[in-house]
């Protein structure tokens, strides 16, 4: 074996140990104190940028009755997940991913008793850090402010995402666990504005399907969404009903969640 390939596998071994010391055989040739200084801050550092990331999770998973479930939590994460990236600012995705891969294992998650909103809460507390670290620019969309919302197509600001939920995310914490989703799904709207603060704020079932429309059908005039939209509310696009639209994209533009009319 040559020189290289002894050392690689010592750092595996190495690895292997510190994500899993009650499985994997300490490494020869370094000593327990040594070892055991690499175990605890490696594993204290993943969980504090984890708990600066989901600090709701954390609270509640600190709490009755089982105030060990975050550092359980965190143990299996920093354990079993292979992650995709190495990079520091991934590390909350790859915490999601691993949630939303838990949740899909059904023995796993009766096992483990996850609450079943866990890798929604999860994704709402992620995604304002994506958000935040977002390159996305307002510039970055070529349109009209001044556009005319009916007869122009409306554009959707990149710093301004819909979001849909089946359980209340913004208000799940220790004091607020439920058993039973609602009957309507939740609806946010997530903001970056100018001095690049995160902003939340809660969206009507019909604002928020605008919004997506609007994301998901870029070539249609504010008018053609707004018929589309009546459409699928199996109600009639009249005057009145185009009217109260045409007021919804002028409000959203006035808060910049709207930019204005696409421009050729």
């Amino acid at each position: 074996m040559s020189p290289e390939s002894s050392d690689a596998d010592a750092r595996h071994g190495l690895g292997d140990y510190i994500r899993d010391p009650d499985r994997a055989m300490a490494p020869a040739g370094i000593e327990e104190r040594r070892l055991k200084i690499y175990r605890e801050l490696f594993f204290n550092n993943i969980e504090s940028m984890l708990a600066g990331n989901f600090p709701v999770i954390k609270r509640i998973f600190t709490g009755p009755p089982d105030p060990g479930r975050w550092s359980a939590l965190v143990r299996d994460f920093y354990r079993d997940h292979p992650s995709r990236t190495p990079l520091f600012t991934e590390l909350a995705r790859e915490f999601l991913r691993y949630l939303e891969t838990r949740a899909a294992d059904g023995a796993t998650k009766v096992e483990r008793n996850d609450p079943p909103w866990l890798p929604e809460l999860a994704h709402y507390e992620w995604v304002e850090l994506a958000l935040q670290i977002s390159e996305s620019r307002e510039d970055d969309l070529a349109h009209d402010p001044d556009g005319n919302l009916l007869d122009g197509c409306p554009v959707v600001s990149p710093l301004a995402w819909p979001l849909s939920y089946t359980w209340p995310v913004h208000r799940i914490g220790p004091d607020h666990q439920p058993d039973t989703p609602p009957a309507e799904p939740t609806c946010l709207l997530l903001q970056r504005d100018a001095a690049g603060k995160v902003n939340f704020q809660q969206l009507s079932a019909l604002t928020f399907r605008l919004l997506q429309r609007l994301e998901q059908h870029p070539g249609l005039s504010g008018r053609d969404q707004l018929q589309a939209l009546a459409r699928e509310a199996a109600t009639e696009a009249d005057n009145a009903f185009i009217a109260q639209g045409l007021a919804m994209l002028q409000q959203l533009r006035a808060t910049a969640v709207i930019l204005g009319t696409l421009r050729d």
